[in-house]
């Protein structure tokens, strides 16, 4: 496994990479890890800056975590949720034809280990609350605000 590191102005971020693939992107407290250069890992740093300066929309870089095949789904579900949108996770739930799965939907998107790159910070509670987020919900809060101020589209609105 391999590591890089990205200071945002929601703090500092650890890059990992394993066999050519993104592995996690994950919101730290410390660099615990020697870094590494390589070309995905450099790639990483540049997409990740480049949204965070609003020049960016949708990350291309190669990603893979490991999850079973539900969670698989509710992950790549999540790259259908457009830049600066946000959705209930019962609507998740309803696009995955699983509308009683919400409870499992949300404890999958918890377990997401790709921040930003898989974008499950556009999933709220079925009032918009800011509910759940490993990085914590002021940073959620933080990143669709970003996201709403770059798309011109004012303050965050639940789509339901």
């Amino acid at each position: 496994m391999l590591y890089a590191y990205v200071q945002s102005p929601i703090g500092l971020i650890a890059i990992t990479e394993t066999d050519g693939f993104i592995t996690s992107l994950l919101f730290v407290d410390a660099k615990t890890h020697l870094e590494t250069e390589t070309v995905l890992l450099a790639q990483a740093k540049q997409q990740i800056n480049a949204y965070f300066a609003g020049t960016l929309k949708q990350f291309s870089l190669p990603i893979k975590q490991k999850g079973t095949a539900f969670r698989q789904a509710v992950w790549l579900s999540l790259h259908d949720i457009g830049y600066a949108h946000t959705i209930a996770y019962s609507t998740l739930a309803s696009r995955m034809n699983n509308k009683l799965a919400i409870r499992a939907i949300a404890a999958a998107n918890g377990k997401n280990a790709i921040m930003l790159l898989v974008p499950c910070h556009r999933v709220l509670g079925i009032n918009g609350e800011m509910t759940g987020y490993a990085g914590e919900i002021w940073r959620k809060q933080w990143l669709l605000n970003h996201e709403s101020k770059i798309a011109g589209l004012g303050q965050v609105s639940l789509a339901l």
